[in-house]
């Protein structure tokens, strides 16, 4: 059976839309994806006569008494790699939604891609589950705006991540032999019905000197759960149906997500990846300014 087409709601047409918002952040100044000038620290040499007396080590002139001059090495890889979870629950649009989850990703995704462009960034595109969108490449120049939005476009949400676990490593592991040292990764998802093994392999994107941005998208209505009276839930995926009374689910719901999204959060930033939670009834801009912005 097709998966249904996806709801794009207020946010067509993805292409006008995307750069409209791009354009918005390079009018506030912000004009990098990436966090940083890609710079690390790559060891001592003796001081020469010219050299910039800012990258003198102090402490080793006073301990030692040697004139010693840190080094600093440009990482290489200038490359983003944009992962969209794209199963079934990324389709999920409730009543205030602009969109479905998959949509409003999808065009912070397309923003990012044309701002990584404009600073000569490489940008590639992975899925996690989801039918119809083709697995990109890092590609840079105007081309590379134009494919992604086209594969955005052509995606639809789904795939069980319960009933198939190996659809996540199946869409994180070519990742992870692709991005080299100093590579930007992304990850959009709602972070729920996910394997056991989720947490686990998310983390290893940012082993290597790689930077990770973990980004949890819900819908309002999973956000804050603002029903009432009885209540008959069924799960997009995972094929559990409970039936109860929303004032008596609603706390436990709540506390059960805000745990869900602490364990994931502390285990981001102890790896100094960085952390962004939205809800896709937010302005674009102001998601995408937090994306641009966020720090561990």
């Amino acid at each position: 059976m097709q998966e249904p087409v996806l709801d794009w709601g207020k946010l067509a047409p993805l292409r006008l839309r995307a750069r409209v918002l791009a354009d918005g952040l390079f009018a506030g100044g912000h004009r990098s994806v990436r966090r940083g000038a890609g710079i690390e620290f790559g060891g001592y040499r003796s001081y020469v006569p010219g050299d910039d007396l800012r990258f003198l080590d102090r402490r080793a002139l006073v301990r030692h008494g040697k004139l010693l001059v840190r080094e600093f090495e440009t990482e290489t890889d200038r490359s983003v790699s944009l992962i969209l979870d794209a199963s079934a629950s990324m389709g999920f649009r409730g009543a205030t939604a602009p969109a479905s989850k998959l949509a409003w990703v999808g065009l912070l995704a397309a923003a990012l891609t044309r701002i990584a462009v404009h600073a000569g960034d490489a940008v590639a595109l992975d899925w996690v589950g989801g039918a119809g969108g083709p697995r990109l490449g890092a590609a840079s120049g105007r081309e590379a705006f134009e494919r992604v939005v086209a594969a955005l476009e052509s995606c639809r949400a789904g795939g069980d991540l319960v009933a198939e676990p190996g659809l996540l490593t199946q869409a994180l592991a070519p990742v992870a032999r692709r991005a080299r040292r100093g590579a930007l990764i992304v990850l959009f998802s709602d972070l729920l019905d996910l394997p056991e093994d989720a947490l686990e392999a998310v983390m290893a994107l940012g082993a290597r000197g790689r930077e990770l941005l973990v980004v949890r998208v819900l819908d309002p209505e999973e956000a804050r759960f603002p029903y009432e009276g009885p209540l008959r839930l069924r799960s997009l995926e995972g094929d559990v149906i409970t039936e109860t009374d929303a004032a008596a689910a609603r706390d436990a719901y709540l506390a059960a997500l805000a745990d869900i999204g602490e364990t994931w959060r502390a285990r981001v930033l102890a790896r100094a990846g960085r952390w962004v939670d939205l809800v896709t009834d937010e302005e674009p801009l102001s998601a995408l300014q937090r994306l641009l912005e966020s720090s561990s």
